[in-house]
């Protein structure tokens, strides 16, 4: 049974993006069960309209549209402002899924799926993206929710849902920056991609590639040399570690 929208989620608006009226259905019929407010769209021109009318707190988005591809939906919705995204893929297209996390989605489901699993990850995107001001960034409650997180020219405002580099405000998913914020709450420490998962996704399952590609996109963003990360460096056969002392030693 899926759990109840909190009362930080309830009445969030929702949009689904999907071109089959049978799965647009059963998905907008969960939502709505659940307590979010739903639009649908059928094609990428639709979801574009809809969102500049209504901008939606999170958006259920499949890859293969007709004409304009989720990808390109994506990528021009992030154009107007954050908003957190859910990629529909069929199952095995792992390349479609890396992709659809590489233009920023924010998490992505398998068809055919559960629509009970579905609602669940909203939930959890949702609780992500806005978070109470005393509530914590990552899955497990490890990341404080107030205090700013200070490193190697790094800020992170979990409360704010902020982060810097340099002064400059950096442009984060919501995956990004929990895991950001949760990698500055723990330096120096080693993570494997299974124990990130279940910190800071709040997951005891999952694709492994959606971490690895997190981290990626994160270093394309705090890093100076993304092809040699000095602050999320890799620990082989473990995981990941930031260490910000060695970065600033270097």
């Amino acid at each position: 049974m899926e759990q109840p929208p909190t009362a930080g989620e309830a009445g969030a608006r929702v949009l689904v993006v999907d071109d089959d009226p049978t799965v647009a259905e059963i998905v907008t019929g969960y939502l709505d069960r659940a307590g979010y407010v739903v639009d649908r769209a059928g094609d990428g021109p639709d979801a574009l309209a809809r969102a500049a009318a209504h901008r939606p707190d999170l958006v259920v988005l499949d890859l293969m549209l007709p004409g304009m591809d989720g990808l390109e939906v994506c990528r021009r919705m992030r154009g107007q402002g954050p908003v957190p995204v859910i990629m529909l893929t069929a199952r095995g297209d792992e390349d479609d899924r890396i992709l659809g996390l590489e233009v920023g989605a924010d998490d992505y489901v398998t068809k055919p799926f559960s629509p009970r699993e579905l609602v669940l990850r909203v939930g959890s995107v949702l609780r992500r993206a806005r978070p109470p001001a005393d509530a914590p960034a990552g899955g497990s409650g490890s990341v404080p929710g107030s205090g700013v997180l200070r490193a190697a020219g790094l800020t992170v405002d979990p409360g704010a849902r902020r982060a810097a580099k340099n002064g400059a405000e950096l442009a984060l998913t919501v995956r990004e920056f929990d895991l950001l914020a949760f990698f500055l709450a723990h330096p120096g420490r080693a993570f494997t991609r299974e124990e990130l998962m279940r910190e800071v996704w709040g997951w005891d399952f999952g694709d492994l590639s959606t971490v690895t590609v997190h981290v990626r996109r994160l270093r394309g963003k705090v890093e100076d040399d993304p092809a040699r990360p000095r602050l999320v460096r890799t620990v082989w056969g473990v995981g990941y570690r930031f260490d910000p002392t060695t970065a600033e030693g270097e």
